[in-house]
């Protein structure tokens, strides 16, 4: 993409998305979030229902009325988006590609985070670590995060999920909200996983397309792995084969799906494509619920 072609896209995410946070995500992403902790802010007299844990005992004992104390959320933080860049996401069959999807999720979270007060920062990665973007507050901000999720061309074409995590845990020294998007297309990460799920608070978006999952009846077709080059011909008129790609594919992501209920590590999956403003939201209840 030219330069002009890429500002375009930018304008377009950052409208759509900007819009989508402010009517549809308003409130539910501050709710879903715990910020570091609470801080004293001050004190007030006693009223029928007040927690009595929260009296004030050298004052109400100063003052001989009970008081208590009042405390606000410490709420700044550091939310990363952790962005698999690698070949596999220039797929797409339904007037998307996963990497445009990709930015649009992002571009959604970025927002979001900014209208809390939030830092935003950004990590690209492959089988390698491309891009790291610090984070920091402010739209402008924001706008080079979605330049970078759109336009930014990556050295690797393969994904080495467990070395982006590994370096997301040198990089971040306090806790912060990881967001991991990416396909999901590597193996022999899951043990970084549970480590960044022990430090930080970790959110995965699994990104697909629906082609991924079945293809319709077209002769004999030629699959090609993009990150790898590796090519092969199947017979996609054949039942029996599509069934069997279909049932294996199901297996992957029910097989997937559970390794992370497991290790209770939050995930949603998304499609080319397809609305998503649902699912999140559907994620914020959830985590505001066990709140």
């Amino acid at each position: 993409m030219d330069t002009k072609e890429i500002l375009r896209k930018v304008r377009r995410i950052q409208i759509r998305t900007a819009h989508v946070v402010n009517d549809a995500l308003a409130g539910q992403y501050h709710s879903a979030f715990r910020g570091r902790g609470m801080e004293f802010e001050e004190v007030r007299p006693y009223q029928i229902g007040d927690d009595v844990r929260t009296i004030d005992w050298n004052v109400s004992a100063r003052t001989g009325e009970p008081f208590v104390k009042l405390f606000r959320e410490e709420r700044e933080l550091t939310v990363m988006l952790v962005a698999d860049l690698s070949a596999s996401q220039q797929f797409g069959t339904n007037q998307q590609r996963k990497r445009e999807l990709l930015a649009e999720v992002g571009a959604t979270l970025a927002f979001s985070a900014i209208k809390n007060n939030d830092k935003i920062g950004l990590v690209c990665f492959t089988d390698r670590i491309e891009q790291f973007v610090p984070a920091r507050k402010g739209s402008g901000h924001v706008l080079r995060v979605i330049r970078e999720l759109l336009a930014f061309e990556p050295v690797g074409t393969k994904t080495n999920i467990k070395a982006a995590l590994e370096h997301v845990n040198r990089i971040l020294r306090r806790r912060a909200v990881v967001f991991l998007l990416s396909d999901l297309q590597d193996t022999e990460y899951e043990k970084t996983l549970r480590m960044t799920r022990q430090r930080h608070d970790l959110i995965v978006v699994h990104l697909r397309d629906r082609r991924e999952e079945t293809i319709p009846p077209a002769g004999l077709i030629e699959l090609v792995d993009n990150e790898t080059g590796r090519t092969v011909i199947v017979d996609s008129s054949s039942r029996s084969w599509r069934q069997q790609f279909e049932q294996f594919m199901a297996l992957h992501e029910q097989q997937l799906v559970k390794r992370l209920q497991r290790d209770r590590i939050d995930s949603i999956t998304v499609y080319t494509g397809e609305p998503f403003v649902e699912d999140l939201i559907r994620l914020f209840r959830g985590r505001e619920l066990r709140r």
